[in-house]
């Protein structure tokens, strides 16, 4: 191995060190690099391509469900922050505040966006007259700030970070969840149809909600090194911020009522989880469907057979292109094949072909596949088929994998000690009976930094909407040993 492609290589080990190897990872692989403040980072090109690619598959589905997209300023101004206590109280170690502008001092302190519901829902409540304006539903693509004294962590954890949030308003109760269910299967649908990552559905605790909301529903993903990653959310906010905001409507029969709202948001953490889930030694493993560059042709020559191979290769690129494959033609004269292969191995690059003269002697093309390094030879004919289907059976792999692991992690235990135990042995996800309070989670928190990351929901269609999934009649806390009549997941996270 030349010095050049020891360069490119990953040196941390992920099973090892896993917050280091990641790092490295998202450097290598040009997604990031560190700003000069801290807490902040540069999203490189492929990094956002990333982006792009999951905001792509949202903004469509938005799109076709009713939401329009807008934008709020990002600046909000204290007195619509203070209007709604339970996101000033929620957020107020995090708020980011502007109190200068050039050499003037304000007059009143500006907050750079934690979140947008105030100021978003005094809009809502001035665009919304009547029932025939209901549903109204709002997204934003932006940047948001949360001034948080943690360690960077690109795309997990930033002060600054990219996401959508959507807001809406609605006639009724039943209105508001359809809204809150739509939204989390669309959140769940990206990560298992785009990220090849399984998630759990299910909701926040009543103390970990979000702040104002009647219930907050997640998706969690469990990560190979046995965290769970709050993958996106959807908030129903019930009437609290419908009175804040003064969001009413006039009813059929001419009566004033007061509207029900929703929230919901997924951020970038989701490529984050993308890296960690399918990522190894050699580099980032990206599934095809979102992969900026899905097949790396290689040709391999010497100078007699270079302008073979090279036609052949071409040639073989041109038809992939055509069948709108996200194909590179490497013919780069300085690099050799085995630094070419380290590279796209590092970028994540699902397939890669590799054409030599016995290729293009034989008509053939030979195909590597990214997760496990499996070599096929195919036919040349009706290569883009063939390619289509590496790519579904590459990602297929990648989430039978990420499947498996998360079937394998969620193990159950009835006491304080065996709770903490088997996180500390395994990580991953662990169910118990719970009374539902809040100290029992702070009692396990204390010990081993787990927490109460989800509780499974029982019908989300039904009468109670959000209701979680009950126990056994006689089952006692896993904690404190009072009679139980929740079930929740603990385990440690990001």
């Amino acid at each position: 191995m030349s010095d050049q492609s020891q360069e490119l290589g990953i040196t941390e080990s992920k099973s090892h060190r896993p917050g280091e190897w990641y790092a490295e990872v998202v450097q290598k692989a040009g997604l990031a690099d560190y700003a000069p403040m801290g807490g902040f980072i540069v999203t490189k090109p492929r990094g956002y391509a990333l982006w792009e690619s999951i905001q792509d598959a949202l903004d469509g589905w938005f799109k076709e469900t009713g939401v329009d997209n807008v934008y709020f300023p990002m600046f909000i101004p204290e007195s619509y922050l203070e209007r709604e206590k339970d996101i000033v109280e929620g957020f107020d170690p995090e708020v980011a505040w502007v109190t200068q502008g050039g050499h003037e001092e304000l007059e009143e302190r500006l907050a750079v966006r934690p979140t947008s519901e105030s100021i978003i829902a005094p809009y809502m409540a001035q665009w919304v007259r009547s029932h025939r304006d209901l549903p109204l539903r709002l997204n934003q693509w932006c940047s948001v700030v949360r001034w948080e004294a943690t360690d960077t962590k690109p795309f997990f954890r930033t002060k600054e970070f990219m996401w959508q949030e959507g807001h809406t308003a609605h006639a009724t109760n039943e209105g508001a969840w359809e809204e809150v269910w739509t939204r989390l299967y669309q959140y769940e649908r990206v990560y298992e149809e785009v990220l090849a990552i399984p998630v759990l559905r299910g909701k926040k605790p009543e103390h970990d909600k979000f702040p104002g909301a009647d219930t907050t529903t997640t998706v969690e993903a469990l990560m190979p090194d046995g965290k769970s990653v709050q993958g996106g959310t959807s908030h129903h906010l019930g009437q609290s911020f419908a009175e804040a905001f003064d969001i009413t409507f006039v009813d059929e029969d001419e009566k004033e009522q007061t509207a029900y709202t929703t929230s919901w948001g997924l951020s970038w953490r989701a490529i984050g989880a993308l890296i960690m889930t399918h990522s190894d030694d050699q580099g980032l493993v990206l599934p095809p469907t979102i992969a900026p560059t899905q097949v790396a042709i290689v040709p391999i020559w010497q100078e007699e057979t270079r302008d073979d191979v090279l036609e052949y290769a071409a040639g073989v690129a041109e038809e992939l292109e055509e069948a709108n494959v996200r194909v590179e033609l490497d013919d780069r004269d300085e690099r050799n094949p085995g630094f070419k292969f380290n590279e796209h191995e590092l970028n994540g690059v699902p397939l890669r072909i590799e054409i030599g003269p016995n290729e293009a002697a034989d008509e053939e093309v030979t195909l590597v596949h990214r997760p496990d390094n499996e070599k096929v030879v195919a036919e040349r004919d009706d290569v883009a088929e063939t390619v289509e289907a590496h790519l579904e059976t590459i990602y297929d792999k990648l989430y039978a994998a990420a499947e498996e692991r998360l079937e394998e992690n969620v193990r159950t235990a009835d006491s304080p000690e065996e709770i903490m135990g088997t996180i500390g042995r395994h990580g991953g996800y662990v169910k118990v009976p719970w009374c539902g309070d809040e100290a029992c989670e702070e009692a396990i928190k204390e010990k081993v930094a787990a927490e109460i990351v989800m509780q499974p929901l029982a019908d989300e269609g039904g009468s109670t909407p959000g209701e979680t999934k009950r126990p056994d009649e006689d089952a006692v806390c896993a904690v404190c040993g009072e009679p139980a009549d929740q079930i929740a997941y603990f385990a440690k996270s990001y």
